[in-house]
């Protein structure tokens, strides 16, 4: 048996407890799809304090919101024009400062995004910075000469397709952006740059938030010498991008950040019990995740990739992601999704039609017995499938820049649908700015909580079950079994025992001999029992 790796008895049985965000579960609200509380299709902030309601409902323990400040909507938000204030189209401050109020009564932590790397080009600083090489904000901003020939400085490409770098002749330099072109890199490098983004934090932190989400933190530091990336080796995956022919070694990933995410989180604790989760993509991601979780004087947790891009959830690829991070004095603590604003529904990627109903249910088990914080996205907890959206409704750009070979992000950011046999589907307007998607309506929040038997109470008694047995919350984990269509593991806290098992294959499968058949279930899905494991059956038992 392993180690525990948090004892929550009370502080005077151990002299300390586990903080409120170990082991939490986070609901992630996509404002622009949430509700809408004006009519003019695009969700916002009254909209979501409409909603909190059904969110606390779930048992979570926090949500986390998308960007809402001011934008030109190039990337939807992740270009920001303003980090102090909020877009007309989501409301205003009072608006948020009312939805922090509403959450905290409900007992609902409130984080936010942060996109740190990177502004829009409408942000007041780049606007001055590109005026002159002389100006206030001249170094705030990546730039560069360019090479004798007059091409870009280096041969770094930009994750939306093309060059990493655009010409502006108002400085007569390239400008650097890891992302849109209408999203400049900041010069993180820059002691001025780092107080005002500080300084960001402490607004946010003055207004009440209980922590943030850091956005593409592995990009918020590039090489100064500007030094060509290395051609990347070929794998036999399909190539999309020019960015995916490199390493990306040096226009990100910068041996610095871990001194800037020092930075922030002593500001962040000197505002008490607060939590912040890092987005860390890329070839080099699960190095990183534990690099800027490392000890107790970085971000508090990280979640990668391990399942929002995966096309089929396999015993294998879990276990290899849990046991990537052991209960070993320094490492951090992990952060899982299945899904977000930026990956195609799990339900579309791993489960045929006709199995999504018996997979969701299987997913949400798996979910709530995972060793880390959980974070489940709008919709997730109906079984929304991803839509497709028709090429002349597109609004992502990596999509339409892409087409049609990049799945596209907007089929995972359609509304929510509220009510089944409203026009709106209950969300504000009836042509919202991304279209609903067929199967949505008999997916609805009403029509699921009016049945007992639906994925969205099946949610709610899961996230209940989680918050109720620390050996879930909190425990420590071994892996027990894992081939090709069985996983089971335990998770142990104290005396409490908890053994979790997942058939992923649509095929019976033998009940391991050297597992008990007797003891208390917890949970079960698709009709598993112990000594049975139907095809898609899901169990939670504490063993005798």
């Amino acid at each position: 048996m392993t180690k525990p790796i948090c004892d929550t008895r009370p502080a005077s049985d151990t002299g300390a407890t586990c903080p409120w965000w170990k082991g939490a579960s986070i609901y992630q609200v996509y404002p622009r799809s949430f509700a809408d509380s004006n009519g003019d299709g695009i969700g916002d902030l009254a909209g979501i304090t409409a909603r909190l309601d059904h969110i606390a409902a779930l048992g979570v323990d926090a949500i986390w919101l998308s960007p809402f400040f001011p934008s030109p909507m190039k990337d939807f938000g992740y270009d920001v024009a303003d980090y102090c204030d909020v877009d007309p189209i989501f409301g205003s401050l009072e608006d948020f400062d009312a939805l922090v109020a509403r959450a905290h009564h409900l007992g609902l932590k409130v984080l936010i995004d942060q996109v740190f790397s990177h502004s829009s080009d409408e942000h007041p600083w780049f606007v001055d910075s590109r005026s002159s090489a002389a100006s206030a904000h001249a170094d705030w901003y990546v730039w560069a000469d360019a090479k004798a020939d007059g091409s870009p400085p280096s041969n770094w490409q930009s994750v939306f397709g093309g060059p990493a770098w655009t010409w502006d002749a108002r400085r007569g330099q390239y400008y650097m952006h890891n992302f849109l072109k209408e999203q400049p890199q900041l010069n993180v490098h820059n002691p001025e740059v780092q107080a005002a983004l500080l300084n960001v934090l402490r607004f946010w932190l003055d207004r009440g938030v209980d922590g943030f989400r850091m956005d593409a933190v592995n990009f918020a530091m590039h090489d100064p010498q500007l030094r060509d990336n290395p051609p990347a080796p070929a794998t036999g995956k399909p190539r999309t991008r020019p960015f995916d022919f490199q390493l990306k070694v040096h226009n990100q990933s910068h041996a610095d950040i871990p001194g800037f995410i020092e930075r922030m989180r002593a500001l962040i604790d000197s505002y008490g019990a607060k939590f912040t989760v890092a987005e860390v993509g890329g070839d080099d991601a699960e190095r990183e995740m534990k690099l800027f979780t490392q000890g107790g004087t970085r971000f508090d947790s990280a979640y990668g990739f391990d399942f929002l891009y995966a096309e089929k959830l396999s015993p294998r690829l879990i276990a290899d992601a849990l046991l990537g991070w052991p209960d070993t004095p320094g490492t951090g603590w992990p952060s899982w999704a299945f899904e977000n604003h930026d990956a195609p529904r799990a339900l579309s990627r791993w489960a045929a039609p006709e199995h999504r109903d018996a997979f969701a249910r299987l997913k949400i088990l798996l979910l709530v017995a995972l060793r880390g914080n959980i974070f489940l996205y709008q919709g997730e907890e109906l079984g929304l499938p991803q839509v497709d959206i028709p090429f002349d409704r597109l609004q992502d750009p990596e999509a339409i820049a892409n087409w049609p070979l990049t799945l596209s992000r907007d089929g995972a950011r359609t509304p929510m649908p509220w009510r089944q046999n409203a026009n709106d589907l209950g969300f504000g307007s009836g042509d919202p700015w991304l279209p609903f998607g067929d199967e949505h309506a008999a997916l609805s929040v009403d029509a699921q909580s009016a049945n007992p038997h639906s994925l969205l109470n099946l949610t709610r008694a899961a996230l209940a079950l989680r918050k109720a047995h620390p050996a879930l919350a909190v425990g420590s984990i071994a892996i027990l079994h894992c081939d090709g269509q069985l996983l089971a593991f335990e998770r142990v806290h104290d005396d409490q025992r908890i053994i979790a098992l997942f058939n992923l294959g649509c095929d019976e499968v033998d009940w391991p001999a050297d597992l008990p058949t007797t003891g208390t279930v917890l949970m079960a899905a698709n009709d598993a029992a112990p000594g049975t494991l139907p095809g898609l059956g899901a169990l939670l038992f504490a063993p005798d």
